[in-house]
């Protein structure tokens, strides 16, 4: 891509998502993140003002009163943003998938930026295609969108597993990381989920096209090819039998990775394509706030 073209790409997202980072932003993202990473400050005597669940019962037993743990927040928090660009996010029936997972790590990487926080980036597809550490300031931010927008991966199938343990190799502080992908894998990634999710706050966002969950109209006879294998076959859905066959298929699929993320204790942000953000993102931010 020429450079001119990049940039111009580059600003569009900046400008498209500035207004939606003013919408999150305005006190759901700090109240969301903030606090989540926190580091020991103090031991100290139990109060009638303080909070029973944070006394220090190895402490308590030595010292024969009750004592409390002190944590202070940390400064800044570790955003990373890991992007799928396996060959199944160039599916669309109207908008790619890839561009709406670039819109969506645009939006989470000027939304951290915006907060003084580090972001970092991991591309991924059935290798790690680009990992940029986790840095602060609007200039490290841009360069995280060029990257996105300028990707052209190697790989074409997609390795979830993979990626979460180069991210568990290369993070050493907790940090929040989003996976932005359409999850479909046909690999077992469940088990580096939950190893993974244990030290940082891992949330799971989802990107599909309306086609993949139900088709507008029968599709007879057609000739398909894999965007991630390659390989041709015939799909016929050519009634509403095959219609009704398909979604549930779809369903069943949707439910498998929901159920994984479950079982990892894993927060899931669903959207479409061709949806607005906001609308997912406030609704997570609202059910994050409700747990905590």
């Amino acid at each position: 891509m020429l450079t001119g073209e990049l940039l111009a790409k580059v600003r569009k997202i900046e400008i498209k998502t500035r207004k939606l980072v003013e919408e999150i932003t305005g006190g759901a993202y700090h109240s969301v993140f903030k606090g989540r990473g926190i580091e020991f400050s103090e031991v100290r005597e139990y109060t009638s003002d303080d909070d029973i669940r944070d006394i220090d019962w190895n402490v308590t037993a030595r010292m024969g009163v009750p004592y409390i743990k002190k944590y202070a927040e940390e400064r800044e928090l570790n955003v990373m943003l890991a992007v799928d660009a396996s060959a199944s996010g160039l599916f669309g029936s109207g908008r790619e998938k890839r561009e709406q997972m670039t819109e969506a790590a645009a939006l989470l990487a000027f939304s951290a930026i915006r907060n003084n926080d580090k972001v970092g980036l991991l591309i991924f597809t059935d290798r790690t295609e680009l990992y940029l550490p986790p840095r602060s300031g609007k200039t490290h931010g841009m360069r995280v969108i060029r990257e996105l927008v300028a990707m052209e991966p190697k790989g074409r199938g997609t390795d979830i597993g993979g990626a979460l343990e180069s991210l568990a190799q290369g993070l050493k502080k907790r940090s929040v990381i989003f996976l932005i992908s359409d999850f479909l894998d046909d690999g077992n990634y469940e088990k580096t989920l939950k190893i993974v999710g244990r030290k940082h706050d891992v949330i799971a966002f989802r990107i599909q096209d309306r086609a993949e969950l139900e088709l507008p109209c029968a599709l007879p006879g057609l000739t398909v090819e894999g965007l991630e294998s390659g390989r041709t076959f015939l799909f016929n859905a050519g009634g509403a039998k095959s219609l009704r066959a398909y979604a549930d298929s779809a369903r069943e699929m949707r439910e498998q990775t929901e159920e994984i993320c479950r079982h990892a204790k894993v927060d899931m942000i669903d959207a479409l394509s061709d949806e607005d953000l906001v609308k997912p993102l406030l609704r997570f931010f609202r059910n994050r706030r409700v747990k905590r």
